[in-house]
């Protein structure tokens, strides 16, 4: 059956599947010896609430329905934690999860809409993903089906001319059934990002181009839930969810580097079971 809003869950139960999907993320990765499994846990808050918190509507059984809710994984190459969400969703087969990244495997390095269920876009070729998101829920709103478009981007790609241009479109036509989402980690493939291109103050750059802002810990799940589900209450503008967060999340080794060395950097098998012992005794 469809998923629809329902009841608060549990955060505890919630923080379960959490580190599920945090787990196959690092199984993943360090199996295919390739993939950005520190990018993957900084995002399992907000995928993890958008699946199992009674936020998006969708059938996991017929991810093709048409009334349902989409999700875009702007940053692509975060795929193992959608892989892993679709995987406990019940949308694949959790099989399948090891096979990442290999040769013939639906499961690409970063998302193939055409080869994987459930997927709604093909991502990974960074700032695309708002605009691909906008177009969705522009039709959306003409189907009337009264759904929604999520999607999560990384802050490295909000550099991007493309995003503003989307930003510019999406308040203009007052697309308020979008729900954008920054995985503000700081980093991005060459460095703190706010080094690379300054991004602050995000929030009020959002907001100035008219869209409503929410500015949040992307590891508490009360304040998750709660923009999310605020979120939802249309106001005639699109809306976006800065997400504070820590790239590889729950995992010490790569807490602790300095730099940004765990960027699209598997950990070896020792450092896997160490990461996957932590996470489960947090």
């Amino acid at each position: 059956m469809p998923q629809t809003n329902g009841a608060a869950p549990e955060t505890a139960r919630l923080e379960e599947i959490r580190k599920r999907l945090a787990i196959w993320s690092i199984r993943m990765t360090t199996k295919a010896a390739s993939g950005h499994p520190s990018s993957c846990l900084s995002a399992s808050h907000l995928v993890t609430a958008l699946y199992f918190g009674d936020i998006m509507r969708y059938d996991a059984a017929n991810p093709d329905w048409p009334q349902r809710d989409r999700f875009v994984l702007s940053k692509g190459h975060a795929a193992p934690i959608l892989y892993a969400a679709l995987a406990e969703a019940g949308t694949i087969e959790e099989n399948r999860l090891m096979s990442l990244r290999e040769i013939g495997s639906a499961l690409e390095g970063h998302p193939n809409t055409r080869r994987l269920p459930g997927v709604e876009a093909s991502t990974g070729s960074l700032g695309q993903g708002l605009s691909i998101s906008l177009g969705m829920a522009m039709g959306q709103r003409l189907d009337g089906a009264g759904a929604r478009t999520f999607v999560v981007m990384g802050d490295g790609e909000v550099d991007e001319g493309q995003v503003w241009e989307a930003v510019m479109a999406g308040a203009k036509y007052g697309v308020d059934n979008l729900i954008a989402m920054v995985d503000r980690n700081d980093f991005q493939q060459m460095g703190a990002a706010d080094s690379v291109l300054p991004l602050d103050p995000m929030a009020l750059k959002f907001a100035a181009f008219g869209w409503r802002v929410m500015d949040i810990d992307g590891h508490d799940w009360k304040a998750v839930l709660g923009a999310l589900r605020e979120a939802k209450v249309a106001d005639g503008r699109p809306t976006l969810i800065v997400a504070h967060t820590k790239k590889g999340y729950g995992v010490t080794r790569i807490l602790e580097d300095p730099g940004n060395k765990f960027h699209g950097v598997p950990l070896s098998p020792d450092e896997a079971e160490t990461a996957i012992q932590e996470i489960e005794n947090a």
